[in-house]
C-alpha cells in the first residue's frame, strides 16, 4: 500500500538505470496486512470498506494533493513571479548523488558569474511539513541564493514521511552533504566550505545536521541558515504556538501534531537530531534564525539562538521581523521583509562561508 522534476537539464553523479531514492516506494512507514496476523480478517475487512487502510494515509492524501496547486491548475495571475524569471543567468542542472539505497535527486543551482576561488556550498533542504515538497517548490530561494551570493546551491529530493520517517529524509540531506565534503570539486565547487540550509522543517534538518554529522563521526557544516526553524518538537512548550498555532493560517495545531506523528514516534521527540534544542550546542557553527513575530515557532526560536549562545556560539544571528507569518521569505514580491531577510541572509553568508580564511 502506498498512499517533481528540478528544473534542470544535465546531470552529473548519476547511477545510471537506478531508481532515485525520492521515488522508491514501499517505505517502512507504511501500514501493511501481515497475513500470519491473528487479527489478519479484521484487517482485510478494513480494506474493503476503506482506501487507503490506514487512516494516516488517508489523511495525507488531501495534505499532499492540496499542495501548491497539485490538485487543480492556479491562475497565473495569482502567482508571483517564478524563480526562473527573476533569476534567468542561474544555470540549474541536476545532480544524482550515490547512496546505499540508490541515488539521490539533487537541482544544482550554479551562480551566473564566474567566481574564484571555487564557490562554497550550500545543502538546501526544502520544507513540507517532512511529508510534501520538492526542490522546485523552493526554486525561488535556492535561484535567489546563488544569484546574490556567488554560491552553488545543491537542492536535496530527499523521502518523506510518512512512508520514511526519521531519519531517513535527514540522512538522504546528510549523505548529499558528506558527498560534497569528499567529491564536490566535481561540481565545480569548493568542498571546504559547505553551509546547511533551509525552510520550516527543511530547517529542523539543517539545525539537527550538525549535531548528527558530529555524533557519526563527520565534519560539522561551516555555517548553518534556518527559516521558521522547527527545533523542539514539544511545540506545546512554547507560548507562542499555544497563542497562534490552534486557529494558524499557515500551518495549525492540529496540522503540527498531525506532521509530528508522522514524522517521529513519541519516544524520539527529544532526541537532539530530531529535537536540536535539546543536544549539546558547544561547538556548533555559525547560525542564522529568520522567523516572523506571527509564526508559533517564534519562541522556539528565541529560545535555540539564547542556548547558542549560552553554549559560547559568538555568531548567532537571530533575524525577527515584525508581523510576519511562517514563510514570510517564501513567495517573491509580497513583502518588503523578504528582501530584508535576505538581504540579511546574504551578509551571513558573505561573512561566515564566502569570506576565505
Amino acid at each position: 500500500m502506498t498512499s517533481q522534476e528540478p528544473q534542470g537539464t544535465t546531470s552529473q553523479g548519476t547511477a545510471t538505470g537506478q531508481t532515485p531514492v525520492d521515488k522508491l516506494t514501499g517505505g517502512p512507514g507504511l501500514s501493511h496486512i501481515d497475513p500470519h496476523d491473528p487479527a489478519a480478517p479484521n484487517y482485510e475487512l478494513i480494506s474493503h470498506l476503506r482506501s487507503p487502510l490506514s487512516l494516516r494515509e488517508i489523511m495525507i492524501q488531501p495534505v499532499r494533493t492540496g499542495y501548491i496547486g497539485k490538485d487543480h491548475p492556479i491562475d497565473p495571475k495569482l502567482l508571483p513571479p517564478s524563480g526562473a524569471s527573476l533569476f534567468p543567468d542561474v544555470q540549474v542542472t541536476e545532480a544524482m548523488i550515490p547512496s546505499p539505497d540508490g541515488p539521490i535527486r539533487c537541482a544544482v543551482y550554479h551562480p551566473p558569474q564566474p567566481v574564484s576561488p571555487a564557490p562554497p556550498f550550500i545543502v538546501y533542504a526544502h520544507g513540507g511539513g517532512f511529508m510534501v515538497g520538492s526542490s522546485d517548490d523552493t526554486d525561488f530561494i535556492t535561484r535567489l541564493l546563488a544569484a546574490r551570493n556567488g554560491v552553488i546551491v545543491v537542492s536535496v529530493n530527499y523521502r518523506l514521511a510518512p512512508e520514511w520517517p526519521f531519519p531517513i529524509g535527514l540522512d538522504d540531506t546528510l549523505r548529499v552533504y558528506t558527498w560534497l565534503r569528499e567529491h564536490g570539486a566535481d561540481l565545480g565547487g569548493d568542498p571546504t566550505r559547505i553551509a546547511m540550509a533551509g525552510d520550516s522543517s527543511g530547517a529542523n534538518f539543517a539545525t539537527a545536521a550538525p549535531l548528527r554529522l558530529r555524533d557519526q563521526g563527520h565534519p560539522m557544516p561551516d555555517a548553518v541558515i534556518a527559516l521558521g526553524p522547527v527545533t523542539d518538537f514539544r511545540f506545546e512548550k512554547y507560548q507562542s504556538f499555544n497563542e497562534q498555532a490552534p486557529l494558524g493560517i499557515v500551518y495549525d495545531a492540529a496540522f503540527a501534531g498531525f506532521m509530528r506523528g508522522a514524522y517521529v514516534r513519541y519516544e524520539q521527540w527529544d532526541h537532539p537530531h530530531v529535537s536540536p534544542m535539546n543536544g549539546d550546542l558547544v561547538g556548533y557553527p555559525p547560525a542564522m534564525l529568520v522567523v516572523g513575530t506571527h509564526d508559533g515557532m517564534i519562541d522556539s526560536a528565541r529560545t535555540f539562538a539564547g542556548k547558542l549562545r549560552e553554549a559560547g556560539n559568538r555568531h548567532v544571528d537571530l533575524y525577527v521581523r515584525a508581523g510576519m507569518p511562517h514563510g514570510f521569505y517564501f513567495f517573491p514580491g509580497l513583502f518588503q521583509q523578504e528582501d530584508d531577510a535576505f538581504a540579511e541572509v546574504g551578509r551571513f553568508i558573505a561573512r561566515h562561508l564566502v569570506a576565505v580564511p
